[in-house]
């Protein structure tokens, strides 16, 4: 990292755009703010703060896809506990290649592989641990997901990631902190070192006691040296300091998004001292205001990835093909993650096949061929040319004639820094200006949308800058409205005409009297307060004796997703009462669930 600490760059930077002094005024990815700077000294860094040439490269793809695939694609659950067999995975007409073709056709550069998941499961034949494919039914074991998947891409012309959950509940060695660092740092050097070129490693956070009872201490460190030793090319997301994550996972970037950041990863010495003493998280809304930078000791080029399921759930569930997002809402998240400066990563989960499902193929079909469709045919009669723009100017721009326009497209060149603060857009119609849209940061790409206009031209004005402003793109197009609703499941909540709670703490309920056939049973968190987390659901005939109709014990990723939960039992069970007791919610408490939270899933 390129770090700014001595006076003489300093001086150079502050004293002016003079011939000796133009090659060297732009900083990649951080900068160290002397103690002495004042404001404006502070924001002349930040305006000349660029990306490193991967993180340029990784922004420009806009589109990358997730896959989840893995021991849960089987069991049905979200967060497998690691107890699992590996004789469960055998998908039965695996194909890689079509995962790729569909993701190519939606318009996706980058593919992300889930090569382990929190349940510890393998997809590659690893020499760390038997809980992998190696001692699965798959290929007589000698598959490799990794590998086919690798091959795909390669031949597609797709880049390539992977995602390694440092959360590991199989690992015997969990929780001893030396021990289980080492073998992750063998697993993470098995797939830098034998599948070719990588262009993205992904992390989370997630972290948890071991069977030892012990908290692991996670050697980032060390992990990152492998990444740079290995794939120096690729970018380190979400747990290190290339790509952060935008802080939620509904496709919601935001308004006024900023790559320019004093937010670091907690990864780093120091960095959660200094986020706690400015305020900010990767959940907060103002990560990167002047404010923000006056008060800040460093910043970084730190640029945000929006990531988000097609379906409710990250891994395949058969009860969620009719839940698949529809054409209008993925339409809407790519308005809110690439149009708002932001890369968006977006899960497509294969089925237990082995297969990208009909339904997921055919809409994300859809969805490449809506943005080409709309993004082909701007708007504006004529060619725009490089724009360097100061406080308040502005540029008009003549429109087809009789085109009708709703979308506004900007860019900065951000190898010269993001600079925009305040813009807005007007259009001139029937011979008077009137605005269309206003918006805030610009950086990679900016996406204003407004209601159906046909004006004679079109004004950009740069209200606010931080130093000129360097537009490399202005659009107009139209984008096609839509009559897909789409649908959603009927949750079949208790209601006191079928049901009646016996007690609230833990819920006991007498289902209608008497035996039911049931399959599972629904649970809809409420996001405004503490959500279950861990639980105990279990069914009676009589009241007195109660049994488990399944192993699941937790609501998986509900606290970063927090849609209905669906619980799918092995077999059908007959029962008369059930009970639900939450054992931990999502902050560590013990929630209260109203009962018109949960639902009975009836044969």
């Amino acid at each position: 990292m390129k770090r700014l600490v001595f006076l003489t760059s300093l001086l150079m930077l502050i004293i002016g755009d003079t011939a000796c002094t133009k090659q060297k005024k732009h900083i990649e990815k951080e900068i160290v703010f002397n103690d002495n700077m004042t404001s404006d000294q502070k924001l002349k860094l930040a305006a000349n703060l660029i990306p490193t040439k991967q993180q340029y490269e990784w922004q420009k793809l806009e589109l990358t896809a997730f896959i989840h695939f893995g021991i849960n694609t089987f069991t049905g659950r979200e967060w497998g506990d690691g107890s699992e067999s590996p004789e469960l995975f055998n998908p039965t007409d695996f194909n890689a290649e079509q995962w790729v073709v569909a993701l190519k056709e939606g318009g996706f550069k980058m593919v992300i592989l889930t090569a382990k998941h929190h349940d510890g499961f393998c997809l590659w034949p690893t020499n760390t641990t038997e809980h992998s494919v190696a001692n699965s039914l798959w290929r007589d074991g000698g598959g490799d997901v990794v590998r086919e998947l690798k091959n795909a891409a390669d031949k597609h012309g797709m880049k390539f990631g992977v995602y390694l959950s440092p959360w590991d509940r199989n690992a015997p060695s969990y929780g001893d902190s030396p021990a289980y660092n080492q073998l992750f740092v063998d697993q993470l050097t098995e797939l830098l070192s034998n599948y070719g070129e990588v262009h993205e490693v992904w992390f989370d956070g997630a972290n948890a006691e071991g069977p030892n009872g012990k908290k692991q201490i996670y050697d980032w460190d060390a992990f990152y040296h492998v990444i740079d030793s290995l794939q120096p090319n690729a970018v380190k997301a979400i747990m290190g300091d290339d790509v952060r994550w935008v802080g939620n996972e509904q496709g919601l970037g935001r308004k006024t998004e900023w790559s320019v950041t004093p937010l670091r990863a907690d990864i780093h010495k120091n960095a959660a001292e200094e986020n706690e003493r400015l305020g900010i998280s990767a959940t907060a809304k103002d990560l990167g205001s002047r404010k923000l930078i006056d008060k800040a000791k460093a910043i970084y080029w730190y640029p945000s990835e929006v990531d988000v399921s097609i379906r409710p759930g990250w891994f395949y569930h058969p009860e969620q093909d009719t839940q698949v997002k529809t054409l209008e809402h993925l339409v809407d998240i790519y308005y809110q993650s690439v149009g708002m400066n932001s890369v968006l990563l977006l899960n497509i989960p294969p089925d237990k096949r082995g297969l990208i499902h009909e339904v997921d193929a055919q809409r994300i079909k859809e969805f490449g061929q809506y943005i080409d469709k709309t993004f082909a045919d701007n708007k504006l009669n004529e060619s725009f040319s490089y724009w360097k723009a100061k406080n308040g100017d502005y540029r008009e721009f003549d429109i087809k004639e009789g085109e009708i326009i709703n979308t506004i497209l900007l860019q900065e060149d951000i190898l010269k820094g993001q600079r925009v603060e305040v813009l807005k857009v007007e259009g001139l119609i029937d011979g008077s200006w009137k605005k269309l849209a206003e918006g805030t940061t610009i950086g990679y790409k900016r996406l204003l949308r407004f209601d159906d206009v046909a004006p004679e031209k079109i004004r950009v004005t740069i209200i606010e800058t931080r130093f000129s402003a360097n537009i490399s793109n202005i659009g107009a197009f139209y984008a096609e409205p839509f009559d897909d609703e789409g649908s959603l499941i009927a949750l079949n909540h208790i209601e006191e005409d079928w049901a009646k709670v016996i007690e609230t703490i833990p819920l006991t309920v007498d289902i209608k009297g008497e035996e039911i056939e049931i399959k599972g049973f629904t649970y809809t968190p409420d996001k405004d307060a503490e959500m279950a987390f861990k639980y105990r659901f279990l069914l009676s005939s009589d009241g007195k004796e109660w049994y488990k109709p399944s192993e699941r014990s937790e609501f998986g990723n509900i606290k970063n997703n927090p849609v209905p939960q669906f619980v799918h039992f092995d077999e059908i069970q007959k029962a008369r009462y059930f009970k639900l007791e939450v054992l931990e919610g999502t902050e560590g408490g013990i929630p209260t669930i109203n009962p018109k939270q949960i639902g009975i899933l009836t044969h």
